[in-house]
């Protein structure tokens, strides 16, 4: 019996080390099993992309304006004078030389009336030095003072002319007269103003040039301006100045617009469109436009190999098909579908769509 128990011993220690092995051998076979079955990686992300080909297209430069008029000039009075005559309505369009304000004569009249019978005067009394020296009966001298005389009186003739003209304030050029100053009965002084006037005809849209855009825009190109009333005026660059103001470093710029009815008033806000050339540009469906860490508006393409990358655009026009975009160079596999899950560098599947 006790060599038995013995026996008994020795074989359960047989079979608990056997289990072991037993055991061990399977776990470990099986995690194996698993380990070579586990990805060695992150499965790569999934997106659609469209090709998109580079096509040369006409580049436009849109920025915020405002119409302004061509000149704006108050009109003062050349002598002094009660105003008599006020025969233009403030807000009229007016011709170049049309009276807007007349002075009383008083004696300007009665001045200019002297003078022209003084220069009668001198003429019969210069016609007779002039008879009498070829008789010899005046030196060749007194029929120089003569000449000098009817200058003098000449020249006094013209001085009163001038004088009963400036009563009269006209206009400088054709226009509105936008403002008046001086009613009936005012007194004007030398200099005082009788009103103000506005050229509307050519309008000028006026605004403020980006420094990026600058090299872009030359003298005398197209431009077109919509205005809020929804109304598009065509016109052309006509300056552009050459320093930047300091503060918004913007270029002020000047597009001349023909107004023959001077229907459109100076001050109105507008959008303006300047044409820029011609250059490379690639259709964009809006959707795929994002913005790369640094805030740059940009789209997402894949590489040949695989890989995402990023390239900031500029929009040069939205239309109905999408948007068109500058700083793309050739075909690109635009992503179109999931651009905003994937990263720079990042390997992707790629399915097309159609476009």
């Amino acid at each position: 019996m006790r060599m038995k128990s013995r026996y008994v011993f020795v074989i359960a220690v047989v079979a608990v080390v056997m289990l072991y092995f037993l055991v061990r051998t399977l776990v470990g076979g099986a995690s194996a099993s698993t380990a070579h079955a586990l990805p060695t990686g992150p499965a790569p992300a999934s997106v659609q992309v469209r090709l998109t080909p580079e096509v040369l297209r006409p580049h436009d430069v849109t920025l915020r304006g405002r119409t302004q008029s061509t000149r704006t000039v108050v009109v003062r009075s050349e002598t002094a004078g009660v105003v008599a005559q006020a025969p233009v309505m403030q807000g009229a369009v007016v011709a170049q030389g049309a009276v807007l304000c007349r002075l009383a004569v008083d004696a300007r009249q009665a001045s200019l009336d002297q003078a022209r019978a003084a220069l009668r005067s001198a003429q019969l009394q210069h016609q007779a030095a002039v008879e009498l020296g070829k008789k010899g009966f005046r030196s060749p001298t007194q029929v120089l003072e003569s000449q000098a005389s009817l200058d003098s009186a000449q020249a006094s003739v013209r001085q009163a002319e001038i004088a009963r003209a400036q009563v009269d304030i006209r206009a400088p050029f054709t226009g509105v007269f936008d403002h008046r100053d001086a009613e009936i009965g005012t007194y004007l002084a030398t200099g005082d103003p009788c009103g103000t006037m506005i050229e509307l005809d050519p309008l000028l849209v006026v605004g403020d040039l980006p420094e990026t855009e600058a090299s872009k825009i030359k003298v005398g190109a197209a431009a077109s301006a919509r205005l809020v009333s929804g109304e598009v005026i065509q016109g052309r660059v006509r300056y552009i100045s050459r320093d930047a103001d300091p503060q918004t470093r913007t270029y002020h710029l000047e597009i001349a617009a023909a107004n023959p009815r001077m229907d459109i008033r100076s001050g109105l806000s507008a959008e303006v469109r300047i044409g820029a050339g011609v250059g490379p540009a690639h259709l964009t469906p809006v959707s795929a436009l994002v913005l790369d860490a640094a805030g740059r508006q940009g789209v997402r393409y894949v590489l040949a190999d695989g890989r995402v990358a990023f390239a900031p655009v500029q929009v040069v026009e939205q239309t109905a098909d999408g948007a068109w975009v500058s700083g793309l160079h050739g075909p690109v596999q635009l992503i179109t579908v999931g651009q905003s899950y994937v990263s720079e560098g990042q390997k992707v599947l790629i399915g097309r769509t159609g476009g």
